[in-house]
């Protein structure tokens, strides 16, 4: 591995990766809890000392943020934007669903006052509400779109904000296929070329303590990297049979983890995080993937989801990366992602995405035979990572992790065509793929078809291998 790390595309020298960090978020408060954690304000600010050049319109040192799309994920991420920044106000939101966006209103009213309070003129709804509201922003000023919705429309979104010069924060993932992908790599190289900043919500590589062992790993305390493993299993909540008086659209919108079209699947779209931390690990990307997965016998879920996913990528010098996934319950739980050297074993992270990095004596990953541990990280990942996005804004500094976060989806989605095609996927064959899920997503309306449409029992289509084709 080089001994020099990427740190959201600069260059960066063991003291770059121990910025002086507030406390007052620790690493096991996750963005889902927001809600019901007590809001306080930075204990340090991160711009102590900062000179603010005059980035912003009409003479207001305000970051204001555009919430396009309502979810959990989305009003947690304003939650980390709101702690990173005392200057950062949301002045706009935009959902498919009243309903939600009225949630999400009124939760974050209620957290952060006057900072959140968003005029009735400035909530939009409907499948071309981001236009609105990404047009409600203030171009080149430090303003951000936070794309926070579906996957699949994850590529328009991020055009759309691009071409108007606004700063973008993007929650994983990226694109549901190959196309996307693409599409979201010309965005970032425009986006890079017009010097508009992106986040993407693969944010463990701002965890300093995982720096901190790739900066070991590089000094070689554990040896060349042989292999690396990550597990991420745990139960999933199966989906049941389509309400009457919902129409199949909304149902599988609402549903986005349970249909491929709209999130690229429960793996793709969780297990993204994993597949990011085994490219970064490596230093590069996989030449090719291979998978196997399958359901339980006694499954009910009427969604498209696997059970369980093994999926091995192999990079150009043949070292091998795995991630091993079940989501049936009562079985054995692991979320985890560890490090075989040729001296010594390391663990990257731990569970829940905490920067839980060790090095063991030898070989024998277990408890009793830690060398070296890093201590208890004081930011979750996602607050780090938007300390580093506001600061990268207020210095207007370059901060564009784009192409990096949709060549991780790429992986996951050669990783998941492998295993429900049951074939080898090269990194060439996906990247050329013309493959799209719905060709349509762009064009949707609340009368839409459905992309997708369930069997007599109520069962959408799953893939098998050796029929199934997602490349």
């Amino acid at each position: 591995m080089r001994s020099t790390l990427k740190y959201y595309g600069m260059s960066v020298s063991k003291e770059d990766t121990q910025p002086s960090i507030p406390s007052n978020l620790n690493s096991t408060t996750t963005r889902r809890d927001f809600l019901s954690a007590t809001g306080k304000a930075a204990a340090v600010s991160v711009l102590a000392g900062v000179t603010i050049p005059d980035v912003h319109a009409a003479g207001s040192d305000e970051i204001h943020l555009a919430l396009i799309g309502s979810g959990g994920r989305g009003s947690g991420a304003v939650a980390n934007a709101m702690e990173a920044d005392d200057g950062v106000k949301l002045t706009v939101m935009a959902d498919l669903y009243e309903d939600r966006l009225e949630r999400s209103r009124k939760a974050l009213e209620g957290k952060f006052k006057e900072r959140a309070q968003v005029a009735q003129d400035n909530c939009f709804i409907g499948f071309d509400s981001f236009k609105r509201a990404i047009d409600s922003l203030r171009p080149n000023s430090g303003d951000v779109a936070m794309l926070t919705g579906y996957a699949s429309f994850r590529p328009q979104q991020l055009e759309y904000a691009v071409s108007k010069g606004i700063n973008v924060f993007m929650e994983k993932s990226f694109a549901v296929d190959p196309p996307g992908v693409r599409r979201v790599i010309k965005a970032a190289e425009e986006a890079e070329a017009k010097g508009v900043k992106i986040a993407a919500g693969v944010m463990s590589r701002h965890s300093v303590n995982r720096i901190e062992l790739l900066r070991r790993i590089a000094e070689g305390e554990i040896g060349s990297i042989e292999s690396i493993s990550a597990y991420r299993m745990g139960p999933s909540g199966p989906l049941g049979l389509r309400p009457e008086g919902k129409s199949d659209l909304e149902w599988q919108l609402r549903n986005f983890t349970k249909f491929l079209w709209v999130s690229g699947g429960l793996w793709s779209e969780m297990d993204i995080h994993q597949i990011d931390e085994l490219c970064w690990i490596k230093g590069e990307y996989p030449v090719s993937a291979h998978g196997i997965g399958g359901r339980a016998f006694n499954n009910t879920d009427k969604g498209q989801n696997l059970d369980s996913y093994s999926v091995e990528w192999t990079f150009a010098d043949g070292t091998k990366a795995y991630d091993y996934v079940r989501y049936i319950p009562k079985c054995h739980d692991d979320f985890a992602t560890y490090i075989q050297g040729s001296k010594r074993a390391a663990q990257f992270s731990g569970n829940i995405h905490a920067g839980t990095s060790k090095i063991f004596k030898d070989r024998r990953i277990a408890n009793d035979n830690v060398l070296w541990a890093a201590p208890e990280e004081k930011l979750t990942p996602w607050q780090a990572q938007w300390n580093n996005f506001t600061k990268a804004i207020r210095e207007n500094t370059p901060f564009n992790e784009g192409k990096r976060a949709a060549e991780s989806n790429l992986a996951a989605i050669m990783g998941r065509a492998a295993t429900h095609m049951g074939q080898v996927i090269t990194w060439e064959q996906a990247m050329a793929s013309e493959f799209r899920h719905n060709p349509d997503t762009d064009n949707l309306t609340y009368d839409s078809p459905a992309p997708f449409t369930a069997d007599d029992n109520g069962q959408y289509p799953v893939p098998i291998p050796g029929q199934w084709v997602e490349i």
